[in-house]
């Protein structure tokens, strides 16, 4: 339980259901300290976008996460209890404050199948750079790329899913998860660095945790092992990944912005295996962690944190290609005023939303962007946490595809 301080981080928690992403209205949701888990701070009901509203808690001092200190926990801890009619209750045990920070913590529903009522645990361990975790076991940054047989993409692309082995490689009792890139990116990034440190600590943490998986993507890696997965959960192997834990708004933000993105050597047509480390109680030949967040502090910008750390030759490149997207981003923001093929395309995916999101008001498909449409992208980016400006950038282009890929699709349970 948190020391009683002026110390406040926030929460919004989103509740959907796992078949067909459809949100979940009207659910009870209860959250209580991890540590005293039958006193229930508040109880909240969703809306009919599934989300609650941003409710204030307790945090421990900011200060307690800018500098590595192993005897002093730098969030709270809390549990969230979630009910609803025609669902299999859910808990989630250990979603991570910060002070100052909003964490944004996703719940996926089973609906109930005929009687049965089986609670869902989602637990999320102690953080990694608080908690002992194995090191990484040393790699090459370029994989030997000419053996006779081997499985390689031809070109770099940002998949639609990624395939999680949450366990290390050779354990075949390890559960695989499927998850869309950005997720998992988002994921990796709350469960590797601190959401509280300089932004560009954090871009620079990003680029590297998705040049790694890019690498895996790339290299067919574990493919080429005789494995069905393309990454695992492992620190020994990969990189922190946990289901179901929660994510910190500005690296929801980040990612979204700089997701096609990876690290590139010249000549070397794969992205990077860019290895990297805490730097206080394991060090590596890559980044350090810590080493960043205090580059950060010291002006330096993403790019010349990547350079220090890995070379001069270091440079940010962008993929050829997103997967799972029914139409690329037209190059340009869409505001009030645009007119096209592209406007009409958006037009209609968010009319398929809003009928899984009825707080986004449907729009004339007619390709002209005018203040409806702007309202309508306005609305969606409020329930995505995106800008609420009603353009449509790059962010918000590529969420509103991936939520109308999500809508049309039918997924099954967890």
């Amino acid at each position: 339980m948190p020391d009683q301080t002026n110390y406040m981080g926030s929460l919004k928690i989103s509740v959907v259901s796992s078949l067909g992403m459809i949100p979940v209205e009207n659910a009870t949701v209860s959250i209580s300290y991890t540590g005293d888990p039958e006193a229930p701070l508040q109880v909240v009901t969703t809306d009919s976008s599934g989300q609650t509203p941003i409710l204030e808690l307790p945090a421990p001092p900011l200060s307690l996460s800018l500098e590595p200190d192993p005897d002093a926990q730098p969030y709270s801890e809390y549990n969230i209890t979630v009910t609803a009619e025609g669902y299999e209750p859910v808990l989630v045990s250990g979603s991570e404050i910060f002070a100052n920070e909003l964490a944004l913590q996703p719940i996926r529903m089973n609906p109930l199948a005929a009687t049965e009522e089986n609670e869902k645990v989602v637990t999320i361990p102690v953080h990694t750079l608080f908690g002992e975790y194995p090191p990484k076991i040393p790699e090459d940054e370029i994989k030997p790329m000419d053996e006779s047989g081997e499985i390689v993409l031809s070109r770099v692309v940002v998949p639609e899913y990624v395939i999680v082995h949450d366990g290390v490689p050779s354990d075949p009792t390890a559960p695989n998860y499927w998850v869309r890139y950005k997720d998992y990116i988002k994921n990796v990034a709350s469960c590797e660095i601190y959401s509280t440190w300089p932004e560009s600590a954090i871009y620079a943490n990003i680029l590297v945790i998705m040049s790694v998986t890019l690498n895996r993507v790339y290299t067919e890696w574990y493919r080429n092992q005789g494995y069905d997965f393309t990454i695992t959960s492992s620190t020994a192997y990969d990189q922190k990944w946990v289901y179901g834990r929660n994510i910190f708004e500005n690296i929801d933000r980040m990612v979204d912005s700089v997701f096609a993105n990876y690290l590139s050597r010249p000549g070397v047509r794969q992205p990077i295996f860019t290895s990297y480390c805490d730097g206080q109680r394991v060090t590596c030949d890559g980044l350090s962690q810590w080493g960043s967040k205090y580059l950060g502090d010291e002006g330096y910008s993403a790019i010349e944190i990547i350079r220090y750390f890995y070379g001069n030759d270091m440079y940010i490149n962008t993929a050829e290609v997103i997967s799972g997207v029914p139409s690329s981003f037209p190059g340009y923001d869409l505001s009030v005023g645009a007119a096209g093929e592209k406007v009409r395309q958006l037009q209609l995916q968010l009319n398929r939303i809003a009928r899984n999101y009825p707080a986004i008001p449907t729009v004339t498909p007619d390709g002209i962007y005018g203040p409806a449409t702007a309202e309508a992208v306005r609305v969606f980016q409020g329930i995505f946490n995106l800008p609420r400006t009603g353009v449509t950038d790059y962010p918000t282009w590529y969420e509103i595809s991936d939520i109308y890929v999500g809508v049309t699709r039918i997924a099954e349970p967890d």
